[in-house]
C-alpha cells in the first residue's frame, strides 16, 4: 500500500468510479483485440500492420493500467523500497484476493450463466427458422452449441485459476495448502494445456472433436488440438490434483 493512499478520494459510489471501470474494461478489451488482429496480420504476411497493432495494444495496456490504479489506489506502488514488509504483504494479499474473487465469479456465475443462455438460444425459434432458412439456422445452432461448450470448458479453467490464487494467498499468509500430486491412473488423470489452461478430463472426453467420454489422454489421436486455443496435444501436461485427505 502506498504511504499516502489514505488521502485518496473515495470514488466507490460515484459515476466516475463506474466510468473508470468501463474505461478499464474497454482498454483491456482493445489490447486483446489488437493482439488478435496483429496475429491475423502476421499470418497474412502484413508485417508492418501486425507491428502497428502490437504497438497500439501496448499503449492500450498503459491506458488500462492508469485506469486500474485509480480504481485501486491501494495497489499503486510508487516506491517499493520505502514500503515495510507488512505493507508489501498487504498489497500482495489484496492482489491475490481480487484475483480469487474474479476467477470465482467467472466459474461459479458468469460462465455457467453464459452456457445456459447459449443452450437456450440454440433452440430459440428453431422451428420457424428452419422453415425459412434451414442452412442459416443450422449454422446458428452450431455457433451456439460451440459457445455453450466453450463456456463450459472455461468454467473449469477459471475454477483452476481461483484455486491456484487461493493457494498462493494461503502461502503468503503462512498457511500450508493441501499438497498436489499427479495421478498415475490413465482413466482418471486430467491433462492441462500449457497455453490456455484448458483441462482435458477423460471422464468427459471431447465429444465435439470426436473424442468419446472415457477416452484416456494417451489414446487421443496425435492430430487432436485444444478446443480453446488450438494448441497441439504436445502442449498438454499431466495436471497436479489436490491429494485426497
Amino acid at each position: 500500500m502506498s504511504p499516502d493512499s489514505s488521502n485518496e478520494m473515495d470514488l466507490s459510489n460515484s459515476n466516475t468510479f463506474k466510468n473508470l471501470e468501463a474505461a478499464f474494461a474497454g482498454e483491456s478489451m482493445a489490447n486483446r483485440k489488437y493482439l488478435f488482429f496483429a496475429e491475423v496480420a502476421r499470418q497474412l504476411g502484413f508485417g508492418e500492420i501486425s507491428k502497428l497493432f502490437k504497438e497500439t495494444a501496448a499503449q492500450e495496456t498503459e491506458h488500462a493500467f492508469a485506469h486500474f490504479s485509480l480504481l485501486h489506489p491501494e495497489l499503486a506502488v510508487k516506491d517499493a523500497a520505502g514500503l515495510s514488509d507488512a505493507q508489501k504483504h498487504e498489497i500482495m494479499s489484496r492482489c491475490l484476493s481480487l484475483a480469487v474473487e474474479g476467477e470465482t465469479y467467472e466459474y461459479k456465475t458468469m460462465y455457467p450463466d453464459f452456457a445456459a443462455d447459449a443452450e437456450r438460444d440454440r433452440d430459440s425459434g428453431a422451428a420457424d427458422e428452419f422453415k425459412a432458412q434451414a442452412a442459416e439456422s443450422a449454422e446458428h445452432a452450431q455457433m451456439f452449441r460451440q459457445a455453450a461448450q466453450r463456456f463450459g470448458l472455461l468454467k473449469h479453467i477459471e475454477q483452476f485459476h481461483a484455486e491456484r490464487y487461493t493457494e498462493a494467498l494461503q502461502e503468503l499468509e503462512g498457511e500450508k495448502p493441501a499438497p498436489r500430486v499427479v495421478s498415475d491412473n490413465p482413466a482418471t488423470s486430467r491433462w492441462i494445456c500449457k497455453k490456455c489452461s484448458m483441462i482435458y478430463d477423460p471422464a468427459v472426453g471431447d465429444p465435439d472433436s470426436g473424442i468419446a467420454a472415457g477416452t484416456p489422454f494417451e489414446e487421443i489421436p496425435e492430430d487432436w488440438v485444444c478446443p480453446i486455443c488450438g494448441a497441439t496435444k504436445k502442449m498438454f501436461t499431466l495436471m497436479e490434483e489436490k491429494a485426497a485427505a
